[in-house]
């Protein structure tokens, strides 16, 4: 069963293209989605410097039918917005693949996870085109591997291993997430999205070799 990685160009009608490309560092983590036939409702976190203006420029968008400001702390905020307007989702739908959240969206770019079916993914790859849904395929593993290194993307064994080599690991902590994420030239947020899928991997890979061991 394939597990994928694209990257998905967001459609130029909905508000969220706009908004990402006109705050190119900002981080769009979309939290959790419910999709209607003709709306679609999405919680989505924004970590930025100072994210009001933002939040008053997506408020804007004719697309947006509502948006609520759940919470705000520091630099980032949460928002449940409803949109009329929900291209992004259509084709993922229509190819029955249940897409995987929290994903971020940076520069009009969503990078999606997907485990599927091989004929599913080729429907989703349909859809898209059809759509005229730009994407590119970052990777596709066919089967899982017995390497704990082949389970991880380049970016996720990348933040893993300078993570563990700057003490983030270490008892007490040598360092933040923060500051780990700086070192590569990445925001808090993405440092914390991309080290938590790999965590979960890591974890996810170690528990089936026990059980594959004990078996």
């Amino acid at each position: 069963m394939p597990n994928a990685q694209l990257r998905v160009s967001i459609p130029e009608e909905t508000w969220i293209h706009h908004v990402s490309i006109a705050y190119p560092e900002t981080d769009f983590r979309v939290i959790a989605i419910l999709s209607g036939e003709d709306t679609g409702i999405a919680l989505v976190e924004i970590t930025a410097a100072n994210p009001i203006p933002i939040i008053t420029d997506a408020d804007r968008r004719t697309d947006i039918l509502d948006m609520e400001l759940l919470w705000k702390q520091d630099g980032t905020a949460m928002l449940q917005v409803e949109t009329s307007n929900p291209l992004l989702l259509s084709p993922i739908i229509q190819a029955g693949i249940p897409l995987q959240t929290p994903f971020v969206i940076v520069d009009g770019v969503a990078t999606w996870e997907l485990t599927t079916s091989s004929e599913r993914l080729s429907a989703l790859g349909r859809r898209l085109a059809e759509a005229g849904i730009g994407y590119e395929i970052e990777y596709i593993h066919d089967e899982p591997t017995d390497s704990g290194e082949a389970i991880l993307t380049d970016r996720q064994r990348e933040l893993l291993l300078a993570a563990a080599k700057q003490g983030y690991y270490d008892s007490p902590r040598q360092t933040t997430l923060t500051a780990v994420s700086d070192s590569l030239n990445i925001s808090k947020a993405t440092g914390s999205d991309v080290l938590h899928r790999a965590e979960g991997k890591v974890v996810e890979w170690f528990i089936q070799e026990q059980l594959r061991q004990t078996a």
